[in-house]
């Protein structure tokens, strides 16, 4: 019965941890680039974009394709880097215990 007393206490601490990690990931903004930095997309920890920056030499109406793969190249690069992110986060939390392939935290 001890046992079972301990492990829920570490189950609690756990899940206490985990919030706590949710709630820094949802302070952090990551920014992804594409175009040798000339396009940056900076997402927040939740993966909503706050904030696009856009060279002004890329801007031609001539050629609209060019600037939106590069926006959706940098989007990417920006939640990947969070992926990559949130994963050493979770390692740190988790001591290095491997979790489920595809393993998201609640509420991301």
């Amino acid at each position: 019965m001890k046992n079972l007393s301990n492990m829920m206490k570490q189950a609690q601490q756990m899940q206490e941890k985990m919030q706590e990690m949710q709630e820094r990931l949802a302070q952090e903004e990551i920014t992804g680039s594409s175009g040798g930095g000339m396009v940056q997309v900076t997402i927040t920890g939740k993966g909503q974009t706050s904030k696009v920056s856009i060279d002004p030499s890329l801007i031609d109406p001539n050629e609209p394709g060019v600037l939106e793969d590069l926006i959706a190249a940098a989007n990417n690069d920006a939640r990947q880097k969070l992926d990559e992110y949130t994963q050493q986060q979770m390692s740190e939390l988790t001591g290095g215990m491997d979790l489920p392939a595809g393993f998201k935290l609640p509420g991301m």
